[in-house]
């Protein structure tokens, strides 16, 4: 954290002040764990606090303290507006570019608040008044407990320390990423003796699946290529075994990875197809050296971190498919 941060932040929030916070688009675990683990904090300061998500966010997400007051844009327009303009401070947390929050990205120049990124992607763009930005910290929520630390750690009550916890065990992979560290497990040492039920917490996210959600797996494994005589695989997912499975948002979440798990693979990538917005979704994950964050920028108008990544493609399922092989090779030095 730069010297500067705190001090500039403390600052602002000496008064009052009427404050939103912002999740990117299609929230996951960190996006939304540390949103509302920061509202309830500031709102011990008697700060007025309102997350404003782009869209709807997984099912499996909507037990988290406080979900329930998320207002969606995607459904509260005017009210969602009303709020960003009349606020005096905008929090961004867990994106680093306003294309992640399209189309709410069109008002947030109209809005005369001042602006605050904290984010764990690489290449930030240039749009906060102040910004906390490291990409070696695993998740979002890691910065905002070093946030809170450095204000009032006595703050930290169990709604703030489960919603904290949640960002930090979905963005580390339940802690086995590279990015998990020493002073991630004290953090989460510290989160446990506020009496969060982390067990519960797991459970909730990892086994509470729909039947859906079991069969879309299958089909994903099903779907699974192994590029020859390389270490990388890719799944493919049509919006028709979508249908098929009565999907609902966040059900693909983690089927990436599974493709990591065969032994030797260095490279998994899932595409998924949404016909309604006319683009593949895609998913990047990787072991060792390889860097995803490249490899998405470079190829699939994306980007995230060395080991994890997203990206998008306008091209329909068949020729994405075509490409993501195809580029694969490229890379079969990399990938022997």
């Amino acid at each position: 954290m730069k010297n500067n941060f705190i001090p500039a932040l403390k600052e602002q929030l000496i008064n009052s002040k009427k404050i939103v916070i912002i999740p990117h688009k299609n929230p996951d675990g960190d996006a939304l764990g540390s949103c509302l683990g920061w509202k309830h904090f500031l709102e011990t300061m008697d700060h007025t606090c309102a997350v404003v998500s782009p869209n709807e966010f997984p099912k499996f997400l909507e037990w988290l303290p406080g979900q329930n007051e998320i207002i969606k844009y995607s459904k509260s327009k005017k009210k969602s507006e009303k709020l960003l303009l009349e606020a005096d401070l905008i929090f961004t947390l867990d994106f680093n570019s306003l294309s992640r929050i399209e189309p709410m990205n069109k008002i947030i120049d109209d809005c005369k608040a001042i602006k605050i990124m904290v984010d764990h992607h690489e290449q930030p763009e240039d749009y906060a008044d102040l910004i906390y930005s490291d990409p070696s910290l695993g998740s979002t929520c890691e910065m905002i407990y070093n946030v809170m630390e450095a204000i009032d750690i006595s703050v930290i009550n169990k709604k703030i320390a489960t919603c904290i916890y949640t960002g930090i065990m979905t963005d580390s992979g339940s802690f086995r990423f590279q990015s998990t560290t020493a002073i991630t497990h004290s953090i989460v040492s510290n989160l446990l003796d506020t009496g969060i039920d982390h067990a519960q917490i797991h459970n909730n996210i990892y086994d509470a699946y729909s039947f859906g959600r079991l069969q879309l797996l299958g089909k994903a494994l099903t779907n699974i290529v192994k590029v020859e005589a390389l270490n990388a695989v890719y799944i493919t997912l049509s919006q028709e075994e979508l249908n098929q499975c009565d999907f609902k948002k966040g059900d693909t979440e983690g089927f990436v990875n599974y493709g990591l798990s065969l032994n030797g693979i260095k490279l998994a990538i899932i595409l998924i197809e949404n016909s309604q917005e006319k683009i593949i979704k895609m998913s990047f994950r990787s072991k060792g050296d390889f860097n995803v964050n490249e490899f998405a920028r470079k190829h699939f108008n994306g980007g995230g971190h060395n080991n994890a990544a997203g990206g998008v493609s306008y091209d329909n399922l068949e020729k994405t498919t075509q490409k993501v092989h195809q580029t694969i090779l490229e890379y079969k030095d990399q990938l022997k």
